[in-house]
């Protein structure tokens, strides 16, 4: 699934492992990434975590999409800053899953991220 991902590559996201549910991938803040505080946007913490999400909940096989998501910012980031967000797996149930993601610069938590994803039928291409 990552090597169609055109918006996370597009980033610099790079996925550094994903199976059994489990998955991490890491960006660096870049100058278009900081917001008119001089942090990193939101929105960019956001796809970051999503992108640990659905690697690991495709990781499986079947196709995966989220189903809904939550973010809380615990930390800011800057320019230059690099993070790597950790995805695992909390449950699976028929069709429905749940994953949590943490992002952190070095051991810092920068945020958390909860997943929620459905299996559709739709196979990959």
């Amino acid at each position: 699934m990552f090597d169609d991902d055109v918006a996370s590559k597009a980033l610099g996201i790079e996925l550094l492992e994903a199976s059994g549910g489990r998955a991490a991938a890491r960006m660096t803040i870049t100058d278009q990434m900081v917001n008119g505080h001089g942090i990193a946007h939101g929105g960019y913490l956001f796809l970051l975590a999503d992108t640990a999400f659905a690697c690991a909940c495709n990781s499986h096989g079947p196709v995966t999409v989220a189903s809904g998501a939550e973010v809380s910012f615990v930390a800011s980031a800057r320019l230059g800053d690099e993070l790597i967000a950790e995805a695992q797996e909390r449950t699976r149930y028929g069709r429905n899953g749940i994953y949590d993601v943490t992002v952190r610069r070095g051991e810092a938590v920068i945020a958390e991220f909860r997943g929620r994803s459905r299996t559709i039928e739709r196979t990959k291409n």
